[in-house]
């Protein structure tokens, strides 16, 4: 008897009858692209963002009529590192599409022509290039857009995390991009970024490069009623059963966090035999697990953080949800020694990403990471 497919799909791409709902974002982000404009998506990491745009990339709308490449660069810290990737992602979709593209391509990149390698095997050429190899990343990356000016078909380019090219030593690299981008007619660009602020005053800032350049959507959690139905029917059609109440609390739980609850119910539904149902002991089982296993990790993400970062990231993650932090009332109930260190010490939690605000509240951006560190003050999680 085959096994039953998992269909909490937490990495890779999502089939369809594996996506729940973004009806009307992905209707509105594919309009946006064949209308021939760029687009801004804007959501807290892990809320479904990437699954959406590659989602819409399967559409016959876009499928059939354009190249499409994505690219993740919150791990780039310079423009020769979004050069590479970026020629990399591209010299690689376009290596089983297209042979006479991808010779095109080969030859447009004349400053790193000569570190492309040749496959005997398959006949095809390699993308040898190391990042030490990009001498010239301008001159390089105007030899990609020189490319994408030249394809075939039109094409678009997602960049995830693009309020990283901001953190760039290089104080040119919006304007750069804008020239670039501003001068290219057959492709279309879509920006995806997670640090609200960030990239709101990228787009909407009129002393930015990219001001109005793009149309913005704002990703919000799933509405509990269309999620919740979603996974009561994926377990029901796979023989197991699970009640409303019980995926209401995960839901709620994580804020409709898309990543965390995926997680969780992948989880959940791998120790869910068929004709059984998934109970809360189940659940909290398997958030127990999920916290376990990322252990490791939290410690190592803890060692690196100075002691005063360490103090309000801890008072965040108790709070669940804190609100003015820098109140007298925040700093006695947490044992907190000042404003001011406050004020500085949730600037740099907020560059590295550990804790999210929205609407003035802060939160741990790791929800697992938050229920971890309350672990430490005895606090057990319970749905």
């Amino acid at each position: 008897m085959a096994k039953a497919i998992n269909p909490f799909i937490v990495t890779g791409k999502i089939e369809s009858d594996y996506f729940c709902d973004r009806v009307s974002e992905s209707a509105r982000l594919i309009k946006s692209l064949v209308n021939g404009n760029n687009m801004v998506v804007i959501s807290p990491r892990r809320m479904g963002k990437t699954g959406l745009i590659q989602f819409c990339y399967e559409k016959p709308e876009i499928k059939d009529s354009y190249d499409t490449f994505f690219i993740d660069i919150l791990h780039t810290s310079s423009l020769k590192e979004f050069t590479y990737i970026l020629g990399k992602e591209i010299f690689e979709s376009l290596v089983p599409r297209s042979k006479t593209m991808s010779n095109l391509f080969l030859q447009t990149l004349k400053s790193i022509s000569g570190k492309f390698g040749f496959d005997p095997f398959t006949n095809l050429p390699t993308f040898n290039v190391e990042l030490g190899d990009i001498q010239r990343p301008e001159y390089t990356l105007e030899e990609i857009f020189t490319y994408l000016a030249a394809a075939d078909k039109p094409c678009i380019v997602a960049i995830d995390e693009f309020q990283q090219i901001a953190k760039y030593p290089e104080k040119n690299v919006e304007a750069l991009l804008r020239t670039h981008i501003q001068k290219i007619r057959n492709s279309h660009f879509i920006f995806a970024g997670s640090e609200r602020h960030l990239m709101q005053e990228m787009f909407t800032s009129s002393a930015r490069p990219f001001y109005q350049s793009a149309d913005i959507l704002e990703l919000n959690a799933i509405d509990d009623p269309i999620y919740v139905k979603f996974i009561m029917e994926l377990f029901e059609s796979r023989g197991r059963t699970i009640s409303k109440e019980v995926v209401e609390r995960v839901y709620h739980l994580f804020k409709g966090h898309t990543y965390f609850i995926q997680k969780t119910f992948n989880e959940a539904f791998s120790d869910t035999l068929p004709g059984e149902e998934c109970t809360l002991e189940t659940l909290n089982q398997s958030i127990d697990n999920l916290i376990a296993g990322n252990a490791t990790i939290f410690r190592e993400i803890l060692s690196n953080i100075p002691e005063k970062q360490k103090e309000l990231l801890y008072a965040i993650a108790r709070d669940g949800e804190a609100e003015r932090i820098t109140s007298s009332e925040f700093l006695k109930k947490h044992s907190l020694s000042s404003a001011s260190s406050i004020q500085s010490a949730i600037k740099k939690l907020l560059e590295k990403d550990l804790v999210t605000e929205l609407n003035k509240k802060y939160s741990v951006t790791d929800k697992l990471f938050a229920m971890w560190i309350n672990t430490i003050y005895g606090k057990k999680f319970n749905l």
